[in-house]
């Protein structure tokens, strides 16, 4: 199964720049949102394609009107928490604040139970397994935050599961969809998404995507803006890593979603039998 989905940020919310790193500090730029959603819907009615979106609660507060399109042209809503926060630089209390934020904001607009959630950055690690414990509690079913791979802002290599699985640790159970994986002389690495996808030229992803059985995507508005000014305070290498391949990506998204066979989080879980998938242990893990 391949797994359509999007983060929806703004161009300025990159993890770990410190120009950019406060809910303050946001409203110091202008918003590019409701152009990179109306790019994105567009693509999706063309392809006639469903998908799932990640939605920042801060976002979904400030542009309610954006989030209710998203909803009412029949796209699955789900978290991608209130402040866009890496989970491993918070404390418990504060990650289970910002995921009630953010979970009444999104459930308040659509009138419906949002019970899937995406870390920002991928970044609930090793050390955070507790944020799983909260997802729970706070009534998520499914998370999306695994990146069993090493990467700058965490990951989790040493995951058990590069497909969907479950744990019952936490009281009721909870499914994981992880990022999946390619391998290369031994190395995990990611393609199905944000620069990883815009780097990569589109004969070789059309080839991991067609060859691939499980596809877990993740794409942000700002992944097929060309036009968007250059976040402050990057370092050549973190400026390179956002802004290359913009003018590209929708039109490498365009032929992927053409020739594959794609659908949202709901309709993924729907289809798998989670009596038979791998049971995670995180004592284990």
């Amino acid at each position: 199964m391949k797994i359509l989905t999007f983060d929806i940020e703004d161009w300025f919310h990159l993890l770990d720049n410190k120009a950019t790193q406060s809910v303050d500090s946001w409203n110091n730029y202008s918003s590019r949102l409701n152009g990179g959603v109306e790019r994105i819907l567009d693509l999706l009615e063309t392809t006639n394609q469903k998908a799932t979106f990640f939605i920042l609660g801060w976002v979904a507060e400030k542009y309610p009107k954006v989030i209710k399109k998203i909803d009412s042209y029949g796209h699955e809503i789900a978290s991608h928490s209130y402040a866009h926060q890496l989970v491993y630089k918070q404390s418990k209390k504060e990650f289970k604040d910002d995921l009630y934020k953010s979970k009444v904001i999104l459930e308040d607009l659509i009138a419906k139970s949002v019970v899937a959630y995406r870390a920002p950055g991928f970044s609930i690690t090793s050390k955070e397994y507790w944020a799983f414990e909260t997802l729970v509690e706070m009534g998520f079913e499914i998370d999306c935050s695994v990146f069993p791979a090493n990467r700058a802002h965490g990951g989790m290599p040493n995951f058990k599961s590069v497909s969907p699985c479950m744990t019952e640790d936490f009281g009721k159970p909870l499914k994981f969809f992880p990022i999946n994986t390619q391998t290369i002389f031994g190395k995990s690495f990611i393609y199905s998404g944000g620069g990883y996808f815009r780097l990569f030229p589109k004969f070789l992803l059309r080839h991991w995507f067609a060859k691939d059985d499980y596809v877990m995507t993740y794409f942000h508005p700002r992944d097929f803006d060309p036009d968007q000014p250059i976040v402050p305070g990057l370092t050549k290498v973190r400026k390179f890593k956002s802004y290359v391949g913009l003018g590209t990506a929708l039109n490498k998204l365009r032929t992927i979603i053409l020739e594959n066979d794609f659908m949202s989080l709901s309709q993924a879980d729907s289809l798998i039998d989670w009596n038979n998938v791998n049971k995670v242990k995180f004592n284990q893990v």
